[in-house]
């Protein structure tokens, strides 16, 4: 591998980090197995969001909200908002992660 390639200069020393800091870290380079199935849990590669993993944190996050609360957030953070510029998608989500 080049000295001077993308997972040398940006992503390894990410992950240390994250991992430095107690972030659980996965390489999801080979994610899907030869059947098709994630060891992540995503139903297919265009899935960004890792529900799975989603619904506990907003929960440990947000003790004592109804279910319909958590319902409503999932909704709202996976919704498909590919046609927009990517910019105004992360504003997007950034805005409702800080004011709920």
């Amino acid at each position: 591998m080049s000295e001077y390639s993308e997972d040398n200069l940006v992503e390894q020393p990410a992950i240390g980090l994250f991992s430095e800091l107690g972030w659980e870290t996965a390489n999801g380079f080979h994610e899907f197995d030869s059947s098709g199935k994630s060891i992540l849990g995503r139903d297919a590669k265009t899935e960004v969001v890792l529900k799975s993993r989603l619904r506990p944190a907003l929960e440990r996050l947000n003790p004592g909200l109804p279910q319909e609360a958590f319902d409503q957030a999932m909704e709202e953070l996976t919704q498909d908002r590919s046609a927009m510029a990517p910019v105004q998608a992360n504003r997007e989500i950034y805005e409702l992660i800080k004011e709920g």
